[in-house]
């Protein structure tokens, strides 16, 4: 064997690794690639085009939104999980793409091991509303009313298996009552029939509803986050409510390609911090219903780790299959 071996093979390894480095101190020199798998327009194609203009002056390079729609997110976060990882691809994830598709589907991604969480952005609760003609007026009567009539309620959502029909899944079975679900294709579809009294009640997000609630054409009671929501101050969440330790929200993040360079995950993570906490950023979140939560890499991680666990019990409990 070439005595040189060894040392050459350790030379060639140190070169590799400082020209790694090299690329990744430099990093960004070129656009960046920002998959948003919802509709232009969205929610949270909203939030993601706010960070993308923030972001992209930090980061002196713009950020090209590519808005890949289909299978419910699951599309443009296949196209994410499939990029080089290389800093030049993220992608906006949310609750949906990432603890709910892979509990009710088979996407062709693993929710977990084929991304680099790079920060939290933030999460949007939803808003348990009823038609004013129902006799309730807190959680409690709501509860009582259910147990005395099984079924007889009904319950609006955006979809089925949608975060908003799990959210009134989980507050059947932790309430232990059984409603009736009725699936539309979007919230402001299902609150048309409720300001009629076609349904009884919605799990819908809180822009939508929040001018009927206002102005007294639906009752507001209770919020589905863990504590109360900035636009609605007296409205009690679920878990104060009775059911204590009750909480659905649809948080939105960042994520990259797995392998993406740690040094790379760093810098975006540091810059979304300061993003978040632009004024101009948290008034345009405030008017989508996002609450800014930021946070570390790790943190995202042992989130999604957390909500893909939790939603599977849910989703097995209430049957709830892929359509």
């Amino acid at each position: 064997m070439n005595r040189f071996a060894p040392t050459l093979l350790l030379g060639l390894l140190a070169a590799s690794a400082a020209q790694a480095q090299t690329r990744d101190t430099r990093w960004p020199e070129r656009p960046i690639h920002f998959i948003v798998p919802f509709t232009a327009g969205s929610s949270s194609d909203t939030v993601a085009r706010m960070v993308a203009l923030k972001l992209a002056e930090r980061l002196g390079q713009q950020l090209v939104i590519d808005n890949r729609v289909g299978g419910g997110g699951t599309i443009g976060t296949e196209q994410v999980a499939r990029a080089d990882a290389d800093g030049y691809t993220l992608g906006l994830a949310n609750t949906s793409t990432h603890a709910v598709a892979s509990n009710v589907g088979t996407p062709s991604y693993d929710p977990i091991k084929d991304f680099a969480p790079v920060s939290m952005l933030g999460s949007s609760p939803f808003v348990l509303a009823l038609y004013p003609g129902v006799p309730v007026q807190s959680v409690p009567e709501l509860i009582a009313l259910a147990k005395s009539k099984p079924r007889a309620l009904n319950y609006a959502s955006a979809g089925a298996a949608t975060l908003a029909h799990l959210s009134g899944a989980l507050f059947e079975r932790m309430a232990g009552i059984e409603l009736t679900h009725v699936p539309y294709r979007g919230t402001a579809q299902s609150t048309l029939d409720l300001l009629e009294g076609r349904v009884e009640m919605q799990f819908g997000t809180i822009p939508p509803s929040l001018s009927h609630i206002r102005a007294g054409k639906l009752r507001a009671l209770a919020v589905t986050g863990a504590t109360r929501n900035p636009t609605l101050p007296d409205v009690p969440t679920i878990a104060e409510s009775g059911l204590p330790g009750y909480e659905s929200a649809l948080w939105q993040a960042i994520v990259a390609p797995a392998g993406t360079p740690a040094a790379i995950v760093a810098r975006l993570n540091r810059e979304v911090t300061v993003v978040l906490n632009d004024p101009e950023v948290r008034a345009a979140f405030a008017k989508q219903g996002v609450e800014p939560e930021g946070g570390t890499p790790e943190a995202l991680g042992e989130r999604m780790r957390d909500d893909v666990k939790k939603w599977r019990e849910g989703i097995t409990s209430a049957g709830i299959k892929e359509n």
